[in-house]
């Protein structure tokens, strides 16, 4: 489950645009959407211009970004996601399931030594 969340004005559109790029933030990490994967993304805004009042006059959206101002948000939506995911890569633990059956967490101290020996990291 991926959650883009942004304070920019955008509407339900370009809020599945968003979620959209999201796909390819999971691409950069290996991630294939595979049959039966169960990726699934959700996008919202939290900008108050966005929010029609039960019982206000006016019922009409007044400030929506533009379709040309949206390209950094979808670039934004990418690096974050990917960032996301290498993080909880990184933050998980050995854990022990049923049946005793154990998922090693990602060996941190060698991972920094490939990255080393490869130039990825100083």
């Amino acid at each position: 489950m991926i959650v883009v969340a942004t304070d920019a004005p955008l509407d339900a559109r370009n809020l599945e645009r968003l979620a959209k790029r999201a796909f390819m933030g999971l691409a950069k990490t290996g991630g294939i959407a595979s049959n039966g994967s169960g990726d699934y993304i959700i996008a919202f805004s939290t900008d108050s211009s966005l929010r029609i009042p039960y019982d206000g006059p006016d019922k009409l959206l007044q400030y929506v970004l533009s379709n040309d101002a949206i390209s950094p948000l979808f670039m934004a939506t990418i690096e974050a996601t990917e960032e996301a995911i290498i993080n909880s890569l990184l933050a998980a633990e050995t854990m022990k399931g049923k049946n005793g059956r154990v998922v090693e967490a990602l060996p941190f101290d060698k991972l920094k030594e490939i990255f080393r020996k490869y130039n990825r990291i100083k």
